[in-house]
């Protein structure tokens, strides 16, 4: 087996774990009404609160001791609640289809975070967030899709954590040359952008990384 699709693989069984962690949770742990869940906070590992409009800024986060998957999807947010970042064992947090421009810059203590969704998100300034990004240590995988994105920051190589980037449907017309810096990504999925497969460039074999065009 071609050794880069191996390690393509290894990755993506270590992402399929942390979501088979997820969903195995017991029922009795996974919530989807914040009233509930704040009944007995320190039982919650999962919290899917998308598709809801909440007031947030005067929760409590802290006391999700054990949260390990948050969901705030299209909840016509802002402003993202400075005190998620005080979920301390928080893995996955999927913030997509919401209205903010800015990560607040205290979200770098989510030192655990290993997924983050920003889908669909046409507010969202990615030049004015990778330095909040790039502070993530743990972020393996980040979904950036559907941002209307036409090129990527030039300091985006900070995101050096990296092993699996979704930019598709964005508006790329060619590889962008900062992600040939991020020496720990594996998988790159480019489908539904306006990039021409047959450029010379993406006909190299030694990228050390997968790229999804299609």
């Amino acid at each position: 087996m071609n050794r880069i699709v191996l390690i393509v693989l290894i990755i993506l069984l270590g992402n399929t774990i942390v979501f088979a962690q997820i969903e195995n949770v017991p029922s009795n742990n996974k919530y989807s009404n914040l009233n509930d869940a704040l009944l007995t906070p320190e039982n919650v590992i999962s919290l899917d609160l998308g598709n809801q409009n909440l007031i947030l800024e005067d929760i409590k986060w802290e006391v999700f001791t054990n949260l390990e998957y948050l969901s705030l999807k299209n909840d016509n947010l802002t402003i993202i609640p400075d005190g998620i970042s005080k979920l301390n064992k928080l893995k996955i947090l999927d913030l997509s289809g919401n209205n903010f421009k800015t990560l607040p810059k205290t979200i770098k203590s989510l030192s655990k975070l290993e997924v983050l969704y920003l889908n669909d998100e046409k507010q969202f300034d990615l030049e004015k967030n990778i330095d909040v990004l790039a502070s993530l240590s743990s972020l393996k995988e980040l979904h950036l899709e559907n941002d209307n994105l036409k090129t990527l920051p030039k300091k985006f190589d900070k995101l050096n954590s990296l092993e699996m980037l979704y930019l598709n449907n964005n508006q790329l017309k060619e590889l962008p040359k900062q992600i040939m810096s991020l020496q720990h990504l594996q998988y790159l999925d480019l489908k539904d952008n306006q990039i021409n497969p047959n450029l010379p460039e993406l006909n190299n074999i030694n990228f050390g990384f997968r790229i999804n065009l299609k």
